[in-house]
């Protein structure tokens, strides 16, 4: 069992781990990435379906210190934005330790240190780390969620999480359910679509739908006025829009898109194309939630029944740093997100952290990481100066 002893620990490189790397090393501070995949920012890499684009824009999605090119499109692509995180990794040195799996992580109280330990996949053997500050950086999205549904195990067609999803080529007039209406949800019910498929999506709750030009409108807007104000703007611009969606199954909320942002997390669905392909029929919405599958036959709580030969999950993702982190009532709650409310989510006590669990995006990511640097900055440079001059009150 190797054992190493550092500054920070940081738990995750998606784009808030190395984000929160970055700020640390600008401010000399030493720390240990540790990711269990082969690579930084692998939810964007490896997992992401291929018509993936940024849903803000690219002043919205930067990291800390590197702003977008002025040359590069608004909304970049996932090809862009990957492009965009390598010269991040590559300007600030952010070496992450690969393949290492975060068996738990404990707080020490009589040393005041986290003893975190990790599984090295490739060699075998377990190396611990004894670290003072401890970040979580597993973000929203470690591990995909699936919900359980009478009768999904005996499925006889094939079913799919929207994180393995890449394209429909291999879908082509076929008929695939949808479950999920998110924006990974319409979005997929749109490339099938666009592939030859017959594409139906289910959708249970209201859902406020924006293009991104209201979007990027409405997030300028915040900037100067109250966010209820900024609601009723863009409410009513989303109406000349769209017009009445309810006789297609899809209702508003009562609250306005970004007041759901900020205080549920809940994004808008952002249209890249899917509404028209729902009000032409190319695209089926079913308001309804699945009650059982029999076979290849899907049962709905409306009575309606249909077979398909496809099921896409875009239900979504959550956090498990729970799991492993046994000491997380200092920043999480059960669910595994800050216990504490915006802004001050991502400060816990006894030295742990959390970045990219606001549900604010990269933007929020970047945030995090900037404000848990100074903190560690500040609580160290208190550390020295109390070393330094002992006897003094500081």
């Amino acid at each position: 069992m190797n054992m190493k002893e550092v500054e920070v620990v940081i738990v995750g490189s998606g784009p808030s781990g190395i984000a929160t790397s970055a700020c640390l090393s600008q401010k000399s501070i030493p720390h240990i990435l540790l990711e269990r995949e082969d690579c930084y920012v692998s939810l964007w890499r490896k997992y992401a379906y291929d018509r993936l684009n940024l849903h803000l824009a690219k002043e919205f999605c930067s990291l800390p210190f590197m702003p977008h090119s002025s040359t590069s499109p608004t909304f970049l692509t996932k090809a862009e934005f990957l492009e965009y995180i390598d010269s991040y990794v590559e300007h600030f040195n952010i070496n992450p330790l690969y393949y290492r799996s975060v068996e738990s992580a404990v707080y020490d109280e009589a040393e005041k240190k986290w003893r975190v330990e990790a599984k090295n996949m490739q060699e075998g053997f377990v190396e611990v780390y004894e670290a003072k500050f401890l970040v979580i950086a597993t973000g929203e999205n470690s591990e995909h969620y699936v919900p359980d549904i009478p009768g999904l195990d005996s499925y006889e067609g094939e079913t799919v999480h929207s994180k393995y999803y890449k394209s429909g080529s291999k879908y082509e007039s076929k008929e695939v359910l949808v479950v999920g209406c998110g924006n990974s949800g319409m979005e997929i019910a749109y490339d099938l679509h666009k592939w030859g498929s017959y594409p139906s999506i289910v959708v249970r709750s209201p859902i406020h739908i924006l293009n991104k030009e209201l979007v990027q409108r409405g997030m300028h807007m915040l900037k100067h006025l109250p966010v209820e104000v900024v609601d009723n703007v863009i409410t009513e611009l989303e109406k000349l829009a769209y017009g009445d969606l309810s006789k297609y199954g899809i209702y508003p909320p009562n609250k306005g898109p970004f007041y759901l942002k900020q205080v549920r997390g809940n994004a808008p669905v952002l249209d890249i194309g899917t509404i028209q392909k729902i009000k032409d029929g190319a695209i089926k919405v079913i308001p309804s939630q699945i009650m059982r599958i029999e076979n290849k036959k899907v049962v709905f709580e409306n009575h309606m029944e249909k077979e398909f030969d496809v099921i896409v999950f875009a239900t979504g993702y959550r956090s498990i740093a729970t799991k492993w982190l046994k000491d997380y009532k200092y920043v999480l709650n059960d669910n595994g997100m800050p216990k504490n409310t915006y802004p001050k989510h991502w400060k816990g006590e006894c030295g742990l952290y959390c970045a990219g669990l606001s549900r604010r995006g990269i933007f929020g990511a970047s945030m995090d990481a900037e404000a848990i640097a100074k903190d560690i900055h500040q609580t160290i440079s208190l550390i020295t100066t109390k070393l330094q001059y002992p006897s003094k009150d500081i």
